[in-house]
């Protein structure tokens, strides 16, 4: 029986380390599933295994007890809660196990090791971000031989149903659960010293304090209270001590020779002093750290050190935060969930405020007209007003999901159990909302009766309808918007008035951002067609590897994110097959490269780089944030571009971009010829098809959000110059520091010039603070999220990353296949010469780099961005969502990619007198003072990384989230390691 493949039907769930993802999610319970999240980021996490929640679940129907559990739980059961409790527990010791539970159980005890074990209870519930269920299960420690394993597993399910877990639940407002728990498995450290350590102050909810409890041996001393303790308040960036206090540790635990603890009293030395040395706490500083930076909230960790070595236990997130020192009580209502997962691939790092607000405002008006093209009208459209214009948050300068509005969109569609699950898949987002919670957002108040049953029918049939004819509706769109752009593309905005170009600017509003609402129904597409298609490789092909999916999605054909790449390999070939112009490239600085080539009469090379440019400009890196200039107003930045695929794909070592590796279209081909037969195939390959078009359609219309994006940028750059010409800012990059409606307000009357200046000298000091913070990637909020304590409990603050020292991180698989090389871990598209591209995160602008990586690396994204999208078209071995890459892995060190496992693995670490890159402050914080001066004098596209001498667009704006899991600042820094 294997222990982490199989289904219901064939055999028990027996889970490990290596088990899928999916599968712990869905049968290792809450406690389960954070050991193999801690596992899996690099933790030294004792041996272990869980008796999957499907045990209980086959365990409950072949011996009837699930009758027993729906006549004892009806309503009313409080009063007889504690009689409950005990009938149940007599039910399940009473109840017969056949010999495949109790093998799986015999397997679980095997795969743990043997010997003696801890089997601990593990809640579908458990562990939670606003329900612990701390100590409401059973756990059992120095359990030794499978008769007592399988005993003690008995009391493990016996304790999903005992009086205190019910009257938890009925005190939280909890449903009834007959489901019962999972059971883990876990080898016994024989502890020297344990504890606990809570990443904020549980008692005044401060964030900036770490709290350290120890005491001698195992852990269940201090669990149970019977030993005082010691406990240190240790400051949460530096790790420095600030109070400790030292308990009075007569007693110590440790395992005895049968089930259970033995007490012994502990030598008189060691009761007053500390039982933790400095280098001990600051061994637990850093893993409390690097813990609160991969769950991006803080830990409730339970550790143990046995012969030198720091073993993380479990880790919880603290659900019982009082509220700060000052702040009054938290409210209930208005609970916010943000979550930066994809929006990353377009607005990176510290975000202007003209940026944002154009974005949002953009997005507003997007999905209102998505909402009226559903047949959205009345009160039920006023609803949906009250939510659309805020799909984005700026916080701290970061833009984030409102993840729950985002929920609600999805609703609009039907089929939404379905779509939601795509929408988090595609997202990227770390973990899904519980189904209670997801059934509560709703686009609009639901219509109760036949009214309501007549809205969902005719907006489902307005959406069939648009789902079927969505390939015309989009030749449609493309068609009217490439006609409308032309009259917006081709005019000097700088040459016209103020007034002339805000009316300009109105009308692109209008024209082509608002008439885009219909086509986000291409979106709802991908998100169902894709759905299904999982859903049909889940049931029809359950051993399918897990990029399988993804490759048979992937779009056939060239895709227009690709184009780029095409062209300026083309490009890159006409400059080698003409030696003086190769020459002329490697030597000459990229400002200087254009006029070099016109002296030297190359005019018919600087036509094909002007086409170039036409046809790409607006595709450059962070292409999508207006104070980042893009191609066309630095025109040097081909050049940089162009120098860095001029190799030639293959050229380095590990064979970049691709070249040669196997079709994976051809592969999952083959894999359908192999395993599916023909009626089904059938029925796969048409949604196969709907998908792989959708996926195609998307892609061009991302090329029209970029032109489109890229003609309001130069829009807003010429009034930015009109207003400065007027007075009413010191310099025309000023504009990057007021909102859209600021400007609007500037033009239409609504607000003096005279106010923005200070509204600019405001924004800049507080972008100048933004950009030291560390910007988690994922939080809650309640109430208004800047008060409360919010963003403080949710981890926003300083402090350096903290490497682990992994040798094997694992993500999402992308694109399969397997490359070795160097690690080339940077922050802009660029040359990395046939080794392996690492990055935290990318944006479109970054297709161009990858025909010289033999493999990619995304810390965040998913399946679904854009430069995925590409890789796979480019057979490039791909993983994404690779939690701490950008922290543990330096530029230098040998990799080796295994794009279908979704490892990465540590080979050799980089010499020791390499320079590497490093994620950490940025250099400056003033968006707009390295864009451009007045004459229009631009620098490079490229970040200075390394020996590299050209500078550049894409790092000279603003800090980067790059740090992800762990607690430091967001942007690139490079850094000599001795």
């Amino acid at each position: 029986m294997s222990p982490t493949t199989g289904s219901e039907h064939r055999s028990p769930h027996v889970l490990t380390s290596s088990s899928d993802a999916s599968l712990i999610t869905e049968w290792a319970g809450g406690k389960g599933k954070n050991l193999h999240t801690l596992t899996a980021s690099g933790f030294q996490v004792p041996r272990w295994s869980i008796i999957g929640l499907d045990v209980f679940a086959e365990f409950s129907r072949g011996s009837g007890l699930d009758g027993h559990l729906k006549r004892l739980l009806v309503d009313g059961w409080e009063p007889k809660a504690g009689r409950i409790a005990a009938e149940i527990a007599g039910l399940i010791e009473a109840a017969s196990l056949d010999d495949r539970l109790t093998d799986a159980i015999g397997l679980a005890y095997g795969l743990a090791g043997g010997g003696a074990v801890a089997v601990r209870s593990s809640g579908a519930q458990e562990d939670g971000a606003r329900h612990s269920f701390a100590g409401q299960f059973d756990s059992f420690l120095n359990v030794r031989g499978l008769d007592e394993v399988v005993a003690h597993v008995r009391r493990c399910w016996a304790s999903a149903f005992c009086e205190r877990s019910l009257r938890y639940r009925a005190r939280h407002g909890l449903t009834i659960d007959t489901g019962g728990v999972a059971v883990i498995v876990q080898r016994m450290v024989a502890a020297e010293l344990s504890g606990v350590l809570f990443t904020a102050d549980p008692a005044s909810g401060r964030a900036d304090r770490y709290v350290v409890s120890a005491v001698h041996g195992l852990g269940e001393g201090l669990v149970s209270g019977a030993v005082d303790a010691d406990t240190v308040v240790l400051d949460a960036v530096t790790g420095e001590p600030l109070t400790t206090l030292i308990g009075d540790k007569q007693e110590r635990y440790d395992a005895g020779s049968g089930p259970g603890c033995q007490v012994s009293p502990v030598a008189e030395e060691d009761r007053d002093r500390p039982a933790l040395t400095a280098a001990q706490l600051a061994r637990l500083h850093a893993a409390g750290a690097h813990v609160t930076a991969r769950y991006d909230a803080p830990q409730d960790i339970e550790w143990a050190i046995d012969d030198d070595a720091l073993w993380i236990l479990q880790s919880r997130p603290v659900t019982t935060l009082a509220p700060a020192a000052g702040a009054s009580a938290e409210p209930e209502q208005n609970v916010r969930l943000w979550d930066n997962s994809n929006i990353i691939e377009s607005f990176s790092g510290v975000v202007s405020p003209l940026t944002f607000s154009f974005a949002a405002d953009t997005y507003a008006k997007v999905y209102d007209s998505y909402a009226r093209a559903l047949g959205v009208r009345g009160e039920r459209l006023r609803e949906v007003r009250e939510w659309t214009p805020y799909l984005l948050g700026h916080v701290h300068g970061r833009v984030y999901y409102n993840l729950f509005h985002w929920y609600r969109m999805v609703r609009l569609a039907p089929l939404y159990p379905l779509n939601r699950r795509v929408l988090e898949k595609s997202l990227g987002v770390a973990e899904s909302i519980s189904d209670e919670l997801a059934d509560t957002l709703h686009p609009f108040t639901p219509r109760p009766g036949l009214r309501g049953q007549v809205a969902r029918l005719t907006r489902t049939v307005i959406f069939a309808g648009r789902f079927l004819t969505i390939r015309k509706s989009v030749d449609t769109f493309h068609r009217d918007f490439y006609r409308a752009y032309a009259v917006f593309n081709n005019v000097d905005y700088d040459a016209l008035p103020g007034d002339e170009t805000y009316r300009r600017f109105r009308r692109l509003q209008r024209e082509l951002i608002e008439k885009w609402g219909p086509m986000q129904t291409l979106d709802a597409t991908i998100l169902l067609s894709v759905g299904l298609l999982a859903l049909l490789t889940r049931r029809w092909l359950p051993e399918a590897p897990e990029w399988f999916t993804w490759a048979a999605a992937a779009p056939g054909g060239a895709v227009a994110s690709a184009e780029p790449v095409w062209a300026l390999r083309e490009l890159a070939a006409q400059a080698r097959a003409d030696a003086g112009i190769l020459a002329l490239l490697e030597r000459t600085p990229d400002p200087e490269a254009r006029q070099a080539l016109l002296d030297a009469g190359y005019t018919g090379f600087l036509r094909s780089v002007d086409a170039y440019i036409a046809d790409y400009g607006y595709r450059s890196p962070d292409e999508l944030k207006l104070e980042v200039p893009d191609l066309r107003e630095n025109p040097a930045g081909v050049f940089t571009l162009l120098r860095d695929v001029l190799p030639g794909p293959g050229d380095g070592e590990g064979g970049g971009g691709g070249g040669g590796a196997p079709d994976r279209g051809g592969e999952a081909d083959a894999y359908l010829d192999e395993h599916l037969s023909r009626p089904r195939r059938l029925v796969y390959e048409r949604v196969r098809g709907k998908a792989r078009t959708a996926l195609a359609d998307r892609e061009r219309l991302r090329f029209c959000r970029t032109r489109a994006f890229g003609a309001a940028k130069r829009m807003l750059r010429a009034l930015g110059r009109d207003l400065a010409r007027a007075g009413a800012i010191d310099t025309w990059d000023d504009v990057f520091f007021l909102r859209l409606e600021e400007i609007q307000g500037a033009y239409e009357g609504m607000i003096a010039h005279t106010e923005l200046r200070d509204l600019v000298a405001l924004r800049r000091r507080q972008q100048a603070a933004d950009s030291e913070l560390h910007a988690p990637s994922r939080f809650t909020t309640r109430g208004a999220p800047y008060w409360w304590g919010n963003l403080e409990r949710a981890g926003w603050g300083g402090g350096p990353a903290t490497p682990s020292g992994a040798r094997e991180l694992s993500g999402v698989p992308c694109c399969p296949g397997v490359a070795e090389g160097l690690a080339v871990v940077t922050d802009t598209p660029r040359d990395v010469g046939g080794g392996v591209l690492l990055t935290y995160r990318t944006d479109p602008g970054w297709v161009t780099a990858l025909s010289s990586a033999a493999a990619l690396v995304i810390e965040r994204g998913s399946p679904l961005t854009h430069v995925a999208v590409v890789a796979r078209e480019l057979n490039i071995p791909t993983v994404v969502q690779v939690k701490g890459a950008t922290t543990e892995i330096r530029t230098g060190t040998r990799l080796r990619v295994d794009g279908a496992a979704g490892t990465v693995t540590v080979l050799a670490d980089p010499p020791s007198d390499s320079t590497a890159t490093v994620l950490a402050d940025p250099p400056h914080a003033d968006p707009a003072a390295v864009i451009e001066d007045e004459d229009r004098t631009h620098v490079g596209t490229a970040a200075v990384i390394e020996d590299r001498t050209h500078v550049g667009t894409a790092a000279v704006i603003e800090d980067r989230t790059h740090v992800g899991t762990a607690a430091a600042p967001d942007s690139p820094r490079t850094e000599t390691h001795p």
